[in-house]
């Protein structure tokens, strides 16, 4: 199971939260699991965890427990913005952009 049933994250990341892939994370791609994997793959250079969900077609909850778990395995770097930091018009355009994208039916991953 992706998230072993996990439907939120520990901490809580807010969905702005900035993630990137270490040089460990990099470093470890055949040993992950296929989800896993591909975030650690698409965090090259940092995305939020909107945009990640966006770009594997993920739910945002699984990105955010997913990303809770590399963290933990020092395999993703995450930047949390402090209150008030997030207020960027270019970062706030590009979340709504990317939550606009998600898909909202429940075939709709699979309908490629």
């Amino acid at each position: 199971m992706v998230t072993d049933g996990r439907v939120a994250a520990e901490a809580g990341l807010p969905v702005e939260t900035q993630v990137v892939a270490t040089a460990e994370g990099l470093g470890q791609l055949g040993a992950l699991a296929f989800e896993r994997r591909a975030i650690v793959e698409i965090c090259g250079t940092p995305l939020s965890l909107a945009e990640v969900a966006v770009k594997l077609r993920l739910h945002l909850n699984v990105v955010r427990v997913l990303a809770g778990d590399l963290r933990a395995g020092r395999l993703l770097a995450v930047h949390v913005p402090r209150s008030g930091t997030s207020s960027d018009i270019d970062v706030l355009r590009r979340v709504i952009d990317g939550l606009r994208a998600i898909p909202t039916s429940v075939g709709s991953r699979d309908a490629d």
